[in-house]
């Protein structure tokens, strides 16, 4: 797969939304006062995939060179720290 369709479609765009459907679908059982484990499994279930991503933007870097596949490689490591902290 092209490292471009990788990254931009598959990590920012689907993996984006996937974390922001998850996100809304925590807060609105924590409003729901469901137990807290429901909420955080709910919040966290993404993390596998998130992790994939990543792990896959990396993989693809290692075969490609230059400034822009080290950008890749950073963008993805942030975003994988901004999805699991956020």
């Amino acid at each position: 797969m092209p490292l471009d369709r990788l990254f931009w479609r598959d990590l920012v765009l689907v993996g984006t939304a996937l974390n922001v459907a998850s996100l809304v679908a925590a807060i609105v059982l924590l409003g729901l006062k469901l137990p807290l484990a429901l909420v955080l499994a709910v919040h966290f279930a993404p993390v596998p995939y998130n992790l994939f991503l990543t792990f896959s933007v990396w993989r693809t870097t290692q075969k490609a060179s230059g400034a822009k596949a080290s950008l890749m490689t950073l963008g993805a490591t942030l975003w994988l720290i901004l999805t699991v902290v956020v």
